[in-house]
This record gives C-alpha cells, sequence and structure tokens, in this order.
C-alpha cells in the first residue's frame, strides 16, 4: 500500500470543460475541499473519492459524484486510488463544463485521466504500520537517544523531563524493533 504526503495536481481540457485534479492527503481534505469551492466559485462539479485507514486498521472508501450522472465520476476516481493501492489519500476533481456533453464514457475517461495525470507527479511513499511507545531512559543519554531517532526515521512525539527523563516515540515496527536493540542497556519501556 501507498501513501502520498502532499497534494499533487494536474488539469485535462476536453470538449471545452476543464477538469483538475488535486491528489491529496487524506489528513487534508476537509480543508482543501472548502478552499477549492472557495476558488472556484464557478466550477459545477467538485468529484471527491477517498481511502483511508480507520483506528482498526481497516479501509474506508468514499466517493461522490457531485451532480455527475451516477457512476462516471466518483465511482471511477476510486477505482484509480484503489489501482494506485493508496491509502490515507483523497482526490478531489474541479470541473468546469464547456458547454458539450462528454456521454457516460467521456466522463469515466476524463475523470480517470486526469488524475492519472497528477498520479504520474506524485511521489508515491510505501505504507509501514506505526507504533508509538513510551520510553524511559538517563538525561545524559538523550544526545544518543535522538541521534539514533533521527537515522531511525522516529519521531519524537512527547519529552518530559520530571525525575526521569521520558520520551513518547513513534515509528515503523522495524524500525521501533531496531532502535530498542541498539539503545537496550540505555532505555526502559514503559
Amino acid at each position: 500500500m501507498n501513501y502520498i504526503d502532499s497534494t499533487y495536481t494536474d488539469t485535462l481540457e476536453v470538449k471545452q470543460s476543464k477538469f483538475i485534479a488535486f491528489l491529496t492527503p487524506f489528513s487534508q481534505y476537509e480543508k482543501t475541499l472548502t478552499e477549492l469551492k472557495q476558488e472556484h466559485p464557478k466550477a459545477r462539479h467538485f468529484v471527491v473519492a477517498y481511502r483511508h485507514l480507520n483506528e482498526y486498521e481497516q479501509i474506508v472508501e468514499y466517493s461522490s459524484d457531485d451532480g455527475e450522472p451516477k457512476g462516471t465520476s466518483g465511482r471511477p476516481s476510486l477505482f484509480v486510488l484503489q489501482g494506485a493501492q493508496l491509502i490515507n489519500t483523497a482526490v478531489i476533481v474541479v470541473r468546469y463544463f464547456g458547454g458539450t456533453k462528454l456521454g457516460p464514457g467521456g466522463l469515466v475517461r476524463a475523470y480517470s485521466d486526469v488524475i492519472n495525470l497528477s498520479l504520474l507527479k506524485a511521489k508515491l511513499l510505501e505504507y509501514k504500520k506505526e507504533e508509538e511507545i513510551e520510553i524511559q531512559f538517563e538525561y545524559s543519554n538523550i544526545r544518543m537517544v535522538e541521534y539514533e531517532c533521527d537515522e531511525l526515521n522516529i519521531e519524537i512525539i512527547q519529552k518530559s523531563f520530571d525525575n526521569q527523563t521520558l520520551y513518547k516515540i513513534k515509528g515503523s515496527k522495524e524500525s521501533i524493533d531496531l532502535f530498542l536493540k541498539k539503545m537496550n542497556r540505555l532505555v526502559e519501556v514503559i
């Protein structure tokens, strides 16, 4: 499975209709949709599709035709996301109607093509399940702990310096396991 961490866009014109695709991380979906509706007040349709993981690691999917003929825009958009094995990703296609009806086949092609164009620009990242743990260690070991976190792409979410030095860290299972193996004498998992 793959995901993206920034927004990618591309435009396609078919028989004077303009299709603008915005491929965006799911976390930015609501904000991006709101902004696009303000930026494009004369657009006829805002077709959306997304796939994301819920708290149980299940894939949740959604699509909307937003007034286009049923099944000609939202579902094909979702199929492109599925084909690229994208999760935690949304796509919004802004359509300006050009006056010529494209028919069901033309709409399916146009929506699929514009999303595929934005996918060509996208940097796809491999999804790895992440886990969070809390560790405790001596204050004198901060530099080594932070260095190893940086080397292994482990994010330090929270730091606490009460009686003991406590960090909450997050990373892929492989990275966390390797970190604990390297630091086994210096850190303790709480």
